[in-house]
């Protein structure tokens, strides 16, 4: 990390995306015009501070990046942070945005005659190996995981496998699928990550910005 570097934000693209900007600019941070272009390529955004830019990425890379020192702050879930697990990557602050479930999920037809306490090995369509293996395994159950990146829902469909593990926020789209929720996981919600050498390196600019968004989260 070169402390005069630019400090370089990571923000997810897709639907936190349009909860987290009221924050990042509640704290002060307005992107230059073209991040609001729809029609716009670009990935990396000038702000309204000479020293800070923004990077738009999918929202399982912002922890990446954020982990190894590509950017200095980001905005991730805790469903990411669970899965990938990263010791270089400090989260002081839930955003309560981005609110959702990870939930195990079959068809509906299945329901009636299964009985998830009575599990002991099970195939599952997941993009969540690590958080499916832990939470079975912590009531020893063998978890196949088949990874999957989307589309989980065709997976019961398709025959693929039986079940799924997937982030649950209305449950419209399992019901559209014929799928039900049968068991809840863990509760996710966004957070502020930091890398933790750039804040050992660079701790009174970045507390700074940490304080701005526990503010500006707290208020909202």
């Amino acid at each position: 990390m070169v402390e005069n570097q630019k400090l370089v934000i990571a923000l997810p693209k897709g639907r936190i995306l349009d909860e987290a900007m009221p924050l990042v600019r509640g704290a002060g941070i307005e992107p230059e015009a073209a991040f609001d272009d729809p029609k716009s390529r670009a990935l990396r955004f000038s702000t309204n501070h000479p020293g800070i830019d923004i990077i738009r990425v999918r929202s399982f890379d912002v922890a990446t990046f954020v982990a190894f020192g590509a950017a200095h702050l980001g905005i991730a879930g805790n469903d990411v942070l669970m899965e990938f697990g990263y010791p270089e990557i400090y989260a002081p602050l839930d955003l309560k945005i981005g609110k959702c479930r990870i939930a195990v999920a079959e068809p509906a037809d299945m329901v009636e005659s299964d009985d998830p306490r009575r599990w002991s090995h099970i195939s599952v369509a997941t993009k969540y190996p690590e958080i499916t293996r832990r939470h079975f395994a912590a009531r020893g159950v063998q978890a196949e995981c088949i990874k999957l990146n989307g589309a989980m829902e065709l997976a019961p469909v398709l025959g693929l496998c039986r079940r799924i593990v997937d982030l649950v926020s209305t449950g419209s789209t399992l019901k559209a699928n014929g799928l039900v929720e049968v068991e809840h996981i863990a509760d996710i919600s966004s957070r502020l990550v930091v890398n933790r050498a750039a804040l050992k390196t660079r701790p009174d600019e970045i507390g700074q910005w940490i304080d701005r968004f526990r503010e500006v989260s707290d208020a909202a």
